[in-house]
């Protein structure tokens, strides 16, 4: 374990978030690890107090930690202010979004021996949010692709299959339709996968992707998309495994990294006690990783394989009647 105190960035979010960032600090604090947190509020919770969805002194806090811990951020649907999530990743350049789908222990699912990763592209793209009324009536948003954003998520994608030993990297793109655009996305990865001949390459179109993940997922490996499409793509693929409430998720920059839950903020349930912090803690996973903690990380992972594996205590989303007090108990006392 490494022996330094981590100064870290944590925000809790809105809804459920505070609830589940609770659980996994107490977790990570069980687990041995040195952290000092600095707190930030984002979302509602900040704009209540300031004014911002994204303060200063959050961007402040993490351009400084370099690693931060974030729960759920409520979007209004339609209305209201933009996206935290897609906010803080242009604020602060997390251009990879990497999101890895592994069934959990005891956690039912259709398929089984999921092993894949999804790495989305998290700045531009249709997410670029640049639409505008034209007319009454209609509204025009601009799909924005660019080859040094491409050829930059192609080499991170590729490095990763080759770090993490992983043998194939799948372009998903809608090149067939949009010509240029994801033309240029797919000209981009193809340039890259060049100067890796030891990472097998090929290429799906993004709906004929999505029903072979839903047909043969063992199939794929990582796959590599623009914004848009890798949102969609790596929900239906939490999907294969039992939900985004147990699938993890990281922005990464050169510098900076976020890694946060990737599921919603269940404003329905939230100060229940009813939350299950495991996507927000498989995320906290990767990020001891990401920090040199791999012992720690080991204990994390093991002590959530053996409460899920033993399936007495679960929160209801997973068929259980758990509390997530109950739940992190259960962890803590695993890994004690």
């Amino acid at each position: 374990m490494a022996a330094s105190t981590h100064n870290l960035t944590l925000i809790p979010g809105d809804g459920i978030g505070p609830e589940v960032t609770a659980a996994v600090v107490t977790v990570l604090d069980v687990a041995g690890v040195a952290i000092n947190w600095d707190r930030q509020d984002a979302g509602i919770v900040a704009f209540e107090r300031t004014g911002q969805t994204l303060p200063a002194e959050l961007l402040d806090s993490v351009t400084r930690n370099t690693v931060a811990l974030k729960g759920p951020c409520t979007t209004p649907v339609g209305e209201g202010f933009a996206s935290v999530n897609v906010g803080l990743r242009k604020a602060l350049d997390l251009f990879a979004n990497v999101r890895p789908v592994n069934n959990l222990p005891g956690v039912t699912s259709r398929f089984s021996g999921v092993d894949l990763v999804i790495v989305r592209e998290n700045t531009e793209d249709l997410y670029a949010g640049l639409e505008h009324v034209i007319v009454p009536g209609i509204v025009e948003s601009l799909k924005i692709i660019t080859e040094a954003a491409s050829t930059r998520i192609a080499e991170f994608a590729f490095a990763y299959a080759r770090r993490e030993r992983r043998t194939r990297v799948t372009a998903v793109h809608k090149a067939n339709i949009m010509k240029l655009g994801d033309g240029l996305f797919l000209d981009s990865v193809r340039a890259v996968s060049r100067r890796f001949q030891d990472v097998t390459y090929d290429e799906r179109i993004v709906d004929a992707a999505c029903m072979h993940l839903v047909m043969r997922p063992e199939q794929f490996d990582v796959l590599v998309m623009p914004n848009l499409y890798g949102d969609i793509v790596s929900d239906l693929c939490a999907g294969l495994v039992g939900g985004l409430g147990v699938v993890p998720g990281a922005n990464l920059g050169a510098n900076l990294a976020v890694f946060e839950a990737v599921h919603g903020s269940a404003p329905d349930i939230a100060g229940r006690d009813l939350a299950n912090p495991t996507a927000l803690l498989l995320s906290a996973v990767m990020m001891l990783r990401h920090l040199g903690e791999m012992e720690a990380a080991d204990r994390v992972k093991a002590a959530l394989d053996q409460v899920m594996s033993a399936g007495r205590i679960r929160t209801r989303d997973v068929g259980g009647t758990a509390s997530t007090t109950d739940f992190t108990r259960a962890l803590c006392e695993a890994m004690t």
